[in-house]
């Protein structure tokens, strides 16, 4: 039986995900099939670098489809985070801070697990980002079994208050399946073209990450 690849318009993905699994199989199950997803798409993955929770499971999913993997995870957090053999490419950085520069600068796109405060925090980052059109790429939301509702719940309620632009309300999609998401990623149309933001951003990135460099290095 021929195997069906799917193309897509990326190459890598960011996936933002809880170091916990959670207390419900159906967690477990999502971070497998998005890993199994992005296989069937020959897409690389980014992530958090931790070998633990639904980490694990969508690093494991990916490297053992043959997949590449690059972890990204602070100095500080490598004991607590990793356990046992590590899966494809660990890179370690100083802090939270060039992580999640790092973790965008080699994505093209981003998803979201069900996670805790990390995860949240590094999904609304990404999603402000592209908000003030420091980058233009998608942003995702795997809404397993309504996990997110209130999130979006949250949201509706900032567009209809006035917090937020209604046109901006579509900077995120959301599924509650990979295969849904990930189309939905891939037929995005970004809001603006943040071009002169996005140059200056990045070179603004660029040369914090040479500074952290040279202390790591000292």
């Amino acid at each position: 039986m021929e195997e069906k690849i799917l193309k897509s318009r990326f190459k890598r993905v960011c996936v933002f995900c809880g170091s916990s699994s959670g207390k419900r199989n159906c967690y477990r199950d999502a971070a497998l099939e998005l890993g199994q997803e992005l296989v069937s798409r020959k897409l690389d993955l980014v992530y958090g670098g931790g070998s633990i929770g639904l980490m694990g499971l969508v690093s494991q999913e990916v490297h053992r489809g043959g997949g590449h993997v690059l972890g990204i995870i602070p100095k500080t957090l490598m004991r607590k985070e990793i356990t046992g053999e590590t899966i494809g490419e660990v890179r370690a950085v100083a802090d939270m801070h060039q992580r999640k520069a790092e973790m965008a600068r080699h994505s093209d796109c981003f998803i979201a697990l069900p996670g805790g405060y990390g995860t949240l925090e590094e999904l609304l980052e990404v999603i402000t980002w592209a908000q003030l059109g420091i980058h233009d790429k998608p942003v995702g939301l795997l809404n397993v079994e309504g996990y997110y509702n209130c999130l979006l719940t949250f949201i509706d309620q900032a567009v209809n208050d006035g917090f937020i632009l209604p046109s901006q309300r579509n900077i995120m999609v959301s599924a509650s399946n990979a295969r849904e998401l990930v189309q939905k990623l891939e037929e995005y149309v970004p809001m603006h073209v943040g071009v002169v933001a996005k140059a200056k951003w990045e070179a603004e990135q660029v040369e914090l990450n040479a500074s952290l460099q040279t202390n790591i290095a000292r």
